[in-house]
């Protein structure tokens, strides 16, 4: 059961950055600019943010396993259809089915583990899933980059099919099923809808308002859309009896402010992140591989770290290291404007790497740990998902915006200086935004009392990479489904 849901949730973790590395090849195969580039990342993490909260509803009405199953295959059906895509569009297409597929996996992973395992065995087992969920997201990049160079961009996708094989075969045989037979009421399919077209329409917007102008008629039907999504989307949530979304969560001023620090810092890590490969080829001569490994240091030290953060952040509360980790994971993402300096990675590039994954590793666990903890206990689960959702929604504006921002539209990527100067821009920006996010934690978030925690409970331990997003945690899909009480 352990390597069947490492095995399912790590194709989709590992997909959302491993294609980064693909991209300057991919932008070149295709001759199409850094819109359609833009497009290839973003289309996953819409479908993927916009759904992720409905995806763990379905498990707990239909089956965890029948319902990650069938995530399964429809991620690798979507894997197929990426790899075989002739064109941009259609890759953007079926990276956007993909996102469906993700969506009902994702969740899943932990349901299962959480109604497989025994109490006394469940720490370990969700500790262990973590630990190599994060090994598979290092390896993901270092792989994926050996494809490239060996072979194709395609095989990136290809290779996810005969992982997806191997864990529907054996889900089907060694998985129990499992749901809640408390569930009632009707799903809360409006509530992601109107959240899928809000995101829709504001991505589309910033993307492509560059080429087309904020006044054309498709960039002006993409903002109504998204403002009716958004009105929808309250609306609705406000009306249903089992929210996708509960609103009251965020009366909480802790929990509020923890994901605007999620946002904010998330948002800066992944527009820089989907530059940096970019910038390594195009600008430093690195190969695809060579961009791969630049990364491993940064999950490596971010796995090695990441539980001893959270330990800390269970003693001393989580103020000081959310004020102090974004400053350090500003620090290190605007030091990534020293690699268009020189192409020799020990002195360009990795005091930056260094420095970045040493500022994630302080700031992810207690992040998340924040999250849960300042929600209402009923609402665990879904403060958790919502934590994980912000930071795909962030990342999702940042790919819009920050190319934008840095001037780095049309066909301006492939040219090393235009390239070199636009990603300066952009990691300080990026970095300036860390840095504000650390302010407004200092400013926002307190220590908890003493009696928060019970004398002798366990601090909680959070091994997840975190690069794509804060860990989900136990209990997202029962939550989701259960709505407020």
């Amino acid at each position: 059961v352990l390597a069947i849901t490492v095995l399912g949730s790590g194709i989709a973790a590992v997909d959302a950055t491993v294609v980064n590395i693909a991209l300057p090849t991919i932008g070149r195969d295709f001759h199409t600019g850094v819109a359609a580039l833009q497009w290839v990342a973003n289309g996953y993490t819409l479908t993927l943010a916009g759904f992720l909260l409905i995806g763990g509803s379905l498990g707990d009405r239909f089956g965890r396993r029948r319902v990650y199953l069938i995530g399964v295959v429809w991620f690798a059906l979507a894997s197929v259809a990426c790899g075989l895509a002739p064109s941009a569009v259609l890759l953007v297409a079926a990276r956007i089915l993909q996102g469906f597929g993700a969506a009902l996996l994702t969740p899943g992973s932990l349901a299962i583990l959480e109604a497989s395992f025994v109490p006394d065995d469940r720490a370990r087992a969700i500790g262990a899933w973590s630990g190599l969920g994060g090994l598979a997201i290092a390896a993901g990049p270092v792989l994926g980059g050996y494809l490239i160079t060996a072979a194709s961009w395609r095989w990136i996708f290809f290779i996810n099919v005969p992982i997806a094989a191997a864990v529907v075969v054996l889900g089907a045989r060694h998985v129990p099923e499992s749901r809640d037979a408390s569930v009632t009421g009707r799903l809360d399919y409006g509530g992601a809808v109107a959240a899928a077209v809000f995101l829709s329409g504001l991505t589309y917007a910033f993307i492509e308002a560059p080429t087309l102008g904020w006044l054309s008629p498709a960039v002006l039907m993409a903002t109504l859309l998204a403002i009716g999504g958004l009105t929808a989307l309250l609306v609705l949530e406000r009306r249903e009896a089992a929210p996708m979304l509960p609103l009251s969560i965020f009366r909480e001023r802790q929990f509020t402010a923890t994901n605007a620090v999620t946002f904010i810092v998330y948002a800066a890590l992944t527009g820089a992140t989907f530059l940096l490969p970019l910038v390594l080829q195009v600008v430093s001569g690195y190969s695809p591989l060579g961009s791969g490994l630049a990364l491993l240091p940064l999950t490596a030290i971010m796995l090695t770290l990441s539980a001893r953060s959270g330990r800390v952040a269970t003693r001393i509360g989580p103020r000081l290291q959310l004020s102090i980790g974004p400053v350090v994971v500003g620090a290190g993402v605007a030091a990534l404007a020293f690699t268009t300096a020189g192409s020799t990675y020990v002195i360009y590039t990795l005091p930056a790497i260094v420095i970045l994954g040493l500022g994630l590793a302080i700031t992810v666990a207690p992040l998340t740990a924040t999250a849960m903890s300042s929600a209402p206990t009923q609402h665990s689960g879904i403060a958790s998902a919502i934590n994980n959702d912000v930071a795909r929604v962030g990342g999702l504006l940042a790919v819009a915006v920050l190319p934008t921002l840095a001037g780095i539209t049309g066909k301006a990527y492939l040219d090393p200086e235009t390239l070199a100067a636009g990603f300066t821009t952009a990691v300080l920006i990026s970095g300036g935004l860390c840095v504000a996010a650390g302010l407004l934690a200092a400013a926002t978030i307190t220590n908890p009392g003493p009696a928060r925690r019970p004398a002798g409970a366990p601090a909680p331990e959070y091994r997840h990479c975190g690069l794509e997003a804060p860990p989900l945690t136990t209990g997202v899909s029962q939550a989701v489904t259960q709505g407020p009480r």
